[in-house]
């Protein structure tokens, strides 16, 4: 993905550009940067890196308290049965991951999530989300053979503060290791969708670290 998307740029008559992902679009904005040094001004990762081995210790079963459990990262690693399950019930998943990964769940509406939910109501939107995460094997594979090279370009991370709070930290300290020049801002009194819940904070922050 990021390959199209220096494609794009390239396509678009652009030598050097800024970015910005959110989870999985994060990702990608990272895997831009480091391949394509020459191409990024700057980039800014909200709430998620890259995929590392850390993903490998995700529990099975949530000791009692844990402030934040992913039980989705494994169901989605399932092959066929997600579709088989959720296909035309796409609503009930949509509700579930605003209503636990959002502070405020009004900050999403009643119509914004119908929109989602058709989105993935169909066996093959559901395969196509999932695939994601089916490929966090390779892009485990990909961050190790990045080496010792690192994001040049100015990174800026937003991080959220779900569960513990402790995303900022988490964030901070992978950046560290794969960037040279990183700055992590956590956002207060927001989840994981703080584009939703907190849009005049994201663009401040956005702004700020593009001029």
């Amino acid at each position: 993905m990021a390959g199209l998307i220096h494609g794009l740029v390239r396509g678009l008559g652009y030598r050097q550009v800024s970015l910005a992902g959110h989870d999985i679009g994060a990702q990608v904005a990272f895997s831009f940067a480091v391949n394509h040094p020459m191409a990024t001004r700057r980039v800014a990762l909200m709430d998620a890196v890259h995929p590392d081995p850390m993903l490998y210790e995700i529990p099975m079963l949530p000791r009692p308290g844990a402030p934040f459990f992913p039980w989705w990262f494994a169901f989605n690693q399932v092959r066929e049965l997600p579709e088989e399950l959720l296909a035309g019930r796409a609503r009930h998943l949509v509700d579930w991951l605003f209503d636990h990964a959002l502070v405020h769940p009004d900050a999403v509406s009643p119509l914004d999530r119908a929109i989602y939910a058709r989105a993935y109501d169909t066996a093959d939107g559901i395969r196509g989300g999932n695939g994601w995460y089916q490929s966090f094997n390779q892009d485990i594979r990909d961050l190790a053979g990045y080496g010792d090279v690192k994001v040049t370009a100015p990174v800026l991370g937003l991080a959220s503060a779900l569960g513990d709070g402790s995303f900022a930290e988490r964030m901070r300290a992978q950046l560290e290791q794969l960037a040279t020049d990183a700055t992590v801002v956590g956002l207060p009194d927001a989840g994981h969708y703080f584009v939703e819940e907190q849009p005049a904070a994201v663009l401040e922050e956005l702004d700020r670290f593009f001029v």
